[in-house]
């Protein structure tokens, strides 16, 4: 069984290329099991049950998760607590992951097709990381050179590493022209940019231009799965 998995910014067309790519496989009578680390980690879940059941949150309609977006990637900013936790439930996450794989091996899946993978949740928790650090005494806010430091080994310890793993490199002013645009605005995308760059190369990501249309990035993607 094989792992394909794309990772990039919000809004950069993850979605679309893995929905192509599961239709191709299964096309050619191959067993695909779509995952999303993201839908699937402990945070988002912890979430969606406290947004439905938390007194607290029904009472006063003040309660922090309900000031966030729904989608786990739309959070922009965490107190240290959030971080700590994100690190804790990524760390489990993994160990449900293998247990899934192991699951799925038995069950004859070809591939397992990822919109968005663990390297995203490392991106993600360093990006909350980042923009946690107080600022220097006069500094107005932070220079992207600071989104570019090194990822803690210990957040990327334990990672199934992918048979192929993409990274759709996008624009990130394409990216808020486009319908569907994220809603953190052009500097998050900026920042985590940032952090993909500094880091497709040592998780051996192979980079697509996600700057072009659907059909020309996902003839790209096929031919090196192919």
């Amino acid at each position: 069984m094989k792992i394909v998995s794309i990772s990039g910014l919000d809004g950069s067309g993850k979605s679309t290329q893995i929905n192509l790519l599961q239709s191709y496989l299964e096309s050619q009578g191959k067993k695909v099991f779509y995952f999303h680390a993201i839908q699937f980690g402990i945070a988002q879940r912890t979430k969606e049950f406290r947004q439905k059941y938390c007194p607290f949150c029904w009472l006063t309609r003040k309660c922090q998760i309900n000031q966030e977006s729904s989608s786990t990637e739309s959070v922009a900013k965490s107190g240290k607590l959030g971080i700590l936790l994100r690190k804790i439930f990524l760390k489990i996450d993994l160990c449900r992951f293998k247990k899934l794989y192991k699951k799925l091996e038995k069950e004859s899946f070809d591939y397992i097709v990822s919109d968005r993978y663990f390297y995203d949740s490392v991106i993600n928790i360093e990006y909350l990381k980042n923009n946690f650090l107080p600022l220097e005494k006069g500094e107005l806010k932070r220079d992207l050179k600071d989104y570019k430091s090194p990822l803690t080994p210990l957040l990327q310890r334990g990672i199934l590493v992918p048979d192929i793993a993409f990274y759709l490199q996008t624009n990130p002013e394409l990216i808020m022209q486009r319908e569907r645009r994220p809603d953190q605005g052009l500097e998050y995308l900026k920042k985590k940019e940032s952090l993909y760059s500094n880091t497709s190369n040592k998780w051996n990501l192979k980079v697509v231009d996600g700057n072009r249309n659907k059909e020309e990035i996902f003839a790209e993607i096929k031919s090196l799965i192919i």
